[in-house]
């Protein structure tokens, strides 16, 4: 009997030290997640690239009725930066392009929810036919959206020059800060592609953050020169698959990929 209650409690203090172990594991691991969206607007087939207005709604409801805090880039880099952790459901919403469908039919939802959210736009692309307007953008911005450059002609930077990669990268900044009358603080690599030295170009055009895909291998985004970020689309349009993106162990779990 003796030899049974030693095993027993043997037995227990193990497991409390294996759950302590995991508990510390998931708390150190935890990364926020930041969402990337392109395209929201109605289509008959499902498309990586595309939301339709009544997903993107169920997905912003989803958010809201499960308590998730949705912040600013703004204030995720920052937290970044002074290592301060935060909330285990914290999300931030970011869209790639700035397509005028984000004005149409995103930002309706958004101003529903009053979720903040960043759009990056390539510099070249205000006022293009199927992109955002400046009228259009000035108007969100006064809403609470924020935007950041995607370059300026939305090239793979891996496979420019370096003279065309500054080109890209400086002027778009310029650009915009130029049309839009605010400092433009965040970039995202078109198509998610970057290098060291890209990222070097990056911070000395004084961008405070780089955004990519799934690339790199910072999986734990303690670099915000290469932020990885989770794909969301109409494929996203279940419960546990919500969850599953949104634990903020999403990334932990993905396969590794090159930068470029």
């Amino acid at each position: 009997m003796h030899a049974i209650k030693k095993f027993f409690a043997i037995t227990f203090v193990l497991i409390v030290i294996l759950v302590s172990f995991f508990t510390l594991w998931v708390s150190y691991n935890y990364v926020v997640p930041v969402v990337m969206y392109h395209h929201v607007e109605p289509t008959e087939q499902q498309k990586a690239n595309t939301t339709t207005p009544e997903n993107f709604e169920n997905q912003m409801a989803f958010l809201h009725e499960k308590g998730y805090q949705v912040i600013t880039l703004d204030a995720l880099i920052q937290a970044i930066k002074e290592n301060r952790p935060l909330g285990k459901r914290t999300v931030v919403l970011t869209f790639d392009d700035g397509y005028e469908n984000n004005y149409t039919y995103a930002w309706p939802i958004l101003k529903k929810y009053q979720f903040p959210a960043t759009i990056f736009i390539p510099s070249d692309f205000v006022d293009m036919d199927g992109h955002l307007s400046l009228k259009q953008i000035k108007e969100m911005m006064a809403g609470g959206i924020s935007f950041g450059s995607h370059s300026r002609t939305h090239v793979y930077l891996p496979d420019a020059s370096v003279d065309l990669q500054r080109y890209e990268i400086i002027e778009s900044k310029h650009v915009l800060e130029k049309k839009l009358g605010v400092e433009i603080k965040h970039f995202a690599y078109p198509v998610g592609g970057f290098s060291d030295e890209i990222k070097e170009i990056v911070k000395k055009a004084g961008y405070e953050s780089a955004l990519a895909t799934n690339r790199g291998f910072d999986r734990e985004n303690k670099d915000v020169f290469e932020i990885n970020r989770v794909r969301f689309s109409d494929k996203d349009n279940r419960a546990d698959i919500l969850l599953m993106k949104l634990s903020g162990y999403y990334n932990l779990f993905r396969k590794a990929k090159n930068p470029y």
